[in-house]
């Protein structure tokens, strides 16, 4: 079995995250993996996600302290739908 255990070393960077994830999601899609794989790229996938997220929120912050006041939300933009 390869890589099946669940201490896997965390990913380099946030794309190389997101390439092992889609990775992951497309061979659990094709159906082909036995299941004891399919539960380990399950947590894998999981870790992933943890990960991605909290590289998001770290850089978020950063924009935030960058920005300041400055930083509005991009929903604003949704709210005149039917105004022009």
């Amino acid at each position: 079995m390869s890589n099946t255990t669940s201490s896997s070393p965390p990913p380099e960077s946030f794309e190389q995250a997101m390439a092992e994830l889609a990775q992951l999601v497309t061979q659990m899609e094709s159906g082909q993996l036995p299941l004891e794989a399919s539960v380990a790229a399950y947590a894998r996938g999981s870790e992933l996600v943890k990960y991605c997220a909290a590289q998001l929120d770290k850089v978020e912050s950063q924009v935030k302290v960058l920005e300041g006041d400055m930083l509005k939300p991009f929903a604003a933009d949704t709210a005149g739908e039917g105004a022009q």
